[in-house]
């Protein structure tokens, strides 16, 4: 066992875990995080997107004591006071989501983009070619992300 010391979703964590302990399964069956959804295992689809230190990374593709140190963000984290980020706010408007597999990972990769600034649509497209989604035909993911990101700049404007 290797003792890990890392912060979730701005919490601190410090767990003894195995050392082949994918990051994915630490967070679902350790800590209960089951917004990060586990699909292909393969780091192809995406639904176990999750933020490290600020980037979205695939969690079936990192082991637990590769985080040790670090912090880490989950779908979980979007939601505050049990109040809609934005952008989850317009998933919900755009109804960007269907069987909802694949919406945790979408969201995480979509808040790291719209942390980064006002992404194009192109850049948007780009960043879903590495989420696959098998319901919705992407479009209406593509117009919340859009209707998400005009609505941050607008705020980041007004607090100018």
């Amino acid at each position: 066992m290797t003792r890990i010391e890392l912060t979730v979703n701005g919490r601190t964590v410090v767990e003894d875990v195995e050392p082949r302990l994918l990051l994915t399964d630490f967070l679902r069956h350790r800590l209960g995080l089951t917004g990060t959804h586990v699909g292909c295992e393969h780091g192809v689809c995406g639904a176990c997107t999750v933020r490290l230190d600020g980037v979205s990374v695939r969690g079936c593709c990192v082991l637990a004591v590769q985080v040790d140190g670090s912090a880490v963000k989950t779908v979980e984290s979007l939601a505050g006071d049990d109040l809609l980020s934005p952008l989850q706010a317009a998933f919900k408007r755009h109804h960007a989501l269907q069987c909802g597999f694949c919406t945790p990972g979408i969201l995480i990769a979509a808040d790291d983009l719209l942390s980064r600034g006002d992404p194009t649509h192109e850049e948007i497209v780009d960043m879903l070619s590495g989420q696959l989604c098998r319901c919705t035909g992407y479009a209406p993911i593509v117009a919340a992300i859009e209707e998400a990101r005009d609505e941050l700049s607008q705020v980041r404007e007004a607090g100018r």
